[in-house]
């Protein structure tokens, strides 16, 4: 986290926030507040475990959805975690999630079962649409991960960032290539 080169860093990819002690979040808390240059990603299946607030702008709280009857998640994370920003990763996605309240998120990411069991749960391209088509209604960038490619196709793939994960080292305007609807940070 000491590097000065900003950079995007998912701090939950092997664990759950909701099961972390009391104590480790201001330890983790403080390392942000001495690090702002980076981006803060926290993901969780439990939100409704979780009662936290950040004033941090570079704080970015999200949830895993993979199926229609998990979408109460998104409510919960937003009503549980007082956070600058939200984001919900719909992976793998095992049934359609049909119409998802996105509001107030500031970015989705689309994904597909992976390793030996993406044959047997491959997310269908109609619900990556719907979910793409649902979320740019709402100027909400869309990241759909690799492993949708062989599924969707190279042509119908989206890889947008949020402003704030793609903007150069100490600048505070984003570069061009960043989705124009997604927040700009300081």
């Amino acid at each position: 986290m000491a590097r000065k080169r900003p950079r995007n860093l998912l701090l939950t990819g092997m664990s759950d926030p909701s099961g972390w002690r009391p104590e480790w979040w201001e330890q983790i808390f403080s390392a942000i507040r001495a690090n702002p240059q980076h981006q803060y990603l926290f993901l969780t299946k439990r939100p409704d475990l979780l009662q936290l607030e950040t004033g941090s702008e570079n704080v970015w709280f999200g949830v895993t959805v993979t199926r229609r009857s998990e979408l109460w998640r998104i409510e919960a994370l937003k009503a549980n975690i007082r956070a600058a920003h939200y984001h919900v990763t719909f992976e793998p996605l095992f049934d359609d999630p049909g119409e998802a309240d996105l509001s107030g998120l500031d970015r989705i990411v689309i994904g597909t079962m992976t390793g030996t069991q993406r044959r047997k749960f491959p997310t269908a391209p109609e619900w990556a649409a719907s979910l793409t088509g649902q979320a740019h209604a709402l100027g909400i960038p869309v990241f759909m991960k690799e492993d949708l490619a062989p599924i969707l196709g190279e042509e119908r793939m989206v890889q947008e960032f949020p402003c704030a994960f793609r903007r150069p080292s100490g600048e505070k305007t984003p570069d061009p290539g960043c989705h124009p609807s997604a927040p700009i940070l300081p």
